[in-house]
């Protein structure tokens, strides 16, 4: 199983983390689609190969084909929207905020899978990319929809356990090389 594969990946040092990944992943909640759709979106999102190559066969196994292809696609989309809504939040100048973004988004509004599920998985994805704005927004949106704030805590705990460990291995992968 791949998520027995990078926890015996991990180092000694990050038990935690082997732990908490058995933990979100093993125990959790949330129905299979969001589930599995969190945990691609967030590998994706984590930019750590070997996270990835572990994680998405099993998400693929989980997954109906437009699920699979909508959680890449918070993926993606949230790569280029948290850089630019991070950018407006972090400039002083606010100006910037008001002015037409002009940046095709059209996936938000037709994912292909639950509405719900989409944001979920752009929230987990902003969680991990750190952008404050769009964090703020898909928690809204979740909100008003009737998703749990314990569905919405769960995402992001998978988000930082995804992150943490491929953060973790790719750190240990350059410790090696070098």
């Amino acid at each position: 199983m791949a998520l027995d594969e990078l926890k015996a990946a991990l180092p000694d040092y990050a038990k935690d983390l082997k732990l908490n990944l058995g933990s979100v992943i093993g125990n959790s909640n949330l129905p299979e689609q969001q589930l599995w759709g969190t945990v691609l979106a967030c590998a994706l999102a984590s930019r750590s190969p070997r996270v990835l190559a572990e994680l998405e066969p099993e998400a693929r196994e989980h997954l109906s084909e437009q699920a699979y292809t909508a959680a890449k696609s918070a993926a993606a989309i949230m790569a280029m929207n948290n850089v630019y809504y991070r950018t407006l939040h972090l400039l002083s100048d606010k100006e910037y905020s008001t002015m037409r973004a002009g940046l095709r988004m059209n996936v938000i509004g037709n994912p292909g899978v639950e509405k719900t599920d989409f944001e979920l998985w752009s929230f987990a994805v902003s969680a991990i990319n750190g952008c404050g704005m769009c964090l703020d927004s898909h928690e809204q949106v979740l909100r008003k929809a009737g998703v749990e704030r314990e569905t919405v805590q769960e995402a992001a705990k998978i988000a930082a356990v995804v992150a943490a460990v491929g953060a973790t291995l790719e750190a240990e992968g350059a410790l090696a090389a070098g």
